[in-house]
């Protein structure tokens, strides 16, 4: 009898450790749809489902993600493909846990008359700063487009409605969105649909991290795909937390955030349809590592496939 009240007290004691886990999450913009599954996570007590006390901190342009996961003021970042490989490169040990989108959600927003990305020859192109360093050598290279079709991308689409032959980049809940309101007439082109090969909205962390606390990892990527199934079939409860961080975002641009997600399968098409949530495949890392090298974004590094690891998605 002694020995079962202890394993129950056993028991009971590491429930009440992993409760302790406090763990900082940091997006990588303002709080908006894309990020819904973290905070529906939080909202619902999945994480806490998990033992984890999740702490969800906003990015924004002024935030560098992989500083702040270097400095170890966040556990895990909600990251991208070229930056882990990036990051190797200046020395940031980090690695890929996850994979909560099967496509970048990264793409092209036209005026009606464009059908396809190879019709933007003629066209204006407004890009972003991190554009140059991400998609826009892939994009030019496939459709042989010049650099002096491209402007500077503001955030601001006033532009693009004020001339019908300019194109921008943008993501499909947002920038149409706020086209359509406008009354604007609009396509939208994701890049993955044309062969672009990162993942998005991947879960980062250091390696260290993965090293030493291996459990923690694999708790927190099983809570949030959790959290992500939930969000995208019943967003409210996310949304909530969402609007709390971020008072300027509306819910008809979340509801259009999430039909999106839906319409485009980020969190279930792809690999994810046969084999589950998060995943990912070394094929898929070796294109994307290819086509840094090929674009003159990354030297050659033998030790690229620390970008990512596997380890943690092998229980879906």
């Amino acid at each position: 009898m002694k020995s079962a009240l202890t394993a129950i007290a056993l028991a009971a004691a590491t429930l009440l450790a992993h409760a302790d886990d406090k763990v900082t999450f940091l997006t990588s913009w303002y709080a908006q749809a894309e990020h819904g599954g973290y905070y529906q996570a939080v909202a619902t007590g999945i994480y806490k489902k998990y033992g984890l006390d999740v702490a969800i901190k906003m990015g924004g342009p002024q935030v560098n993600l992989m500083q702040v996961l270097a400095a170890g003021q966040a556990d895990f970042v909600m990251g991208k493909d070229f930056q882990v490989l990036s990051g190797l490169e200046q020395g940031i040990p980090s690695v890929t846990v996850a994979a909560v989108f099967q496509k970048d959600p990264q793409g092209m927003m036209t005026h009606a008359d464009v059908t396809r990305l190879a019709d933007l020859k003629d066209k204006t192109i407004l890009v972003a700063s991190s554009g140059y360093t991400s998609w826009w050598p892939w994009l030019s290279a496939k459709y042989k487009l010049k650099p002096e079709q491209t402007r500077p991308y503001t955030f601001n689409l006033q532009p693009f409605f004020a001339d019908p032959k300019v194109a921008q980049q943008g993501f499909p809940g947002s920038e149409p969105f706020t086209a359509q309101k406008e009354g604007q007439k609009v396509n939208f082109f994701l890049f993955a649909d044309d062969g672009y090969p990162p993942y998005g909205n991947t879960i980062v962390a250091m390696q260290k991290t993965v090293k030493e606390k291996p459990e923690l990892v694999q708790r927190f990527v099983k809570a949030t795909l959790e959290g992500w199934k939930s969000y995208l079939a019943n967003p409210a409860p996310g949304n909530a937390l969402i609007k709390q961080d971020n008072p300027k975002m509306d819910d008809d641009t979340l509801a259009f955030g999430v039909k999106q997600m839906n319409a485009l399968h980020f969190f279930d098409g792809g690999d994810a349809a046969r084999q589950g949530p998060g995943v990912m495949t070394d094929a898929r890392w070796k294109q994307t590592y290819e086509l840094m090298v090929s674009s003159g974004l990354l030297k050659p590094n033998a030790n690229w496939q620390q970008a990512y690891t596997l380890d943690f998605l092998k229980a879906h």
